[in-house]
C-alpha cells in the first residue's frame, strides 16, 4: 500500500470544517476517508503556526530549517529537542 500524500488546500479544508464550523473529527474525516488522528495532527500543526503550516513537500518550516542549518554548522556539538 502506498502511502497518500495531500495538498496544503486539501489539507486546510478539514481543519475549517472543524475549528470554524463545528463539525465533530469524526464527522470530518468520513468523507475523504481520513484517520481522525490524521485530521488531529493537521489542527495541532495549523494551530501552532497558521501561516507556516502545511509548507509543502520538501520545504520546512522556518524555525525546523534553521535549527538543520546550525546542526550542519556544528556537528560536533549535540543540539537536543
Amino acid at each position: 500500500m502506498t502511502r497518500r500524500k495531500f495538498r496544503r488546500e486539501f489539507k486546510i479544508e478539514p481543519v475549517k470544517l472543524v475549528t470554524e464550523r463545528g463539525m465533530s473529527v469524526a464527522r470530518a474525516c468520513r468523507d475523504p476517508e481520513l484517520a481522525e488522528s490524521l485530521l488531529r495532527r493537521w489542527m495541532r500543526e495549523a494551530a501552532e503556526a497558521p501561516i507556516s503550516a502545511f509548507p509543502g513537500n520538501g520545504h520546512q518550516r522556518a524555525e525546523l530549517a534553521e535549527i538543520a542549518t546550525l546542526r550542519r554548522r556544528s556537528p560536533s556539538s549535540s543540539v537536543t529537542s
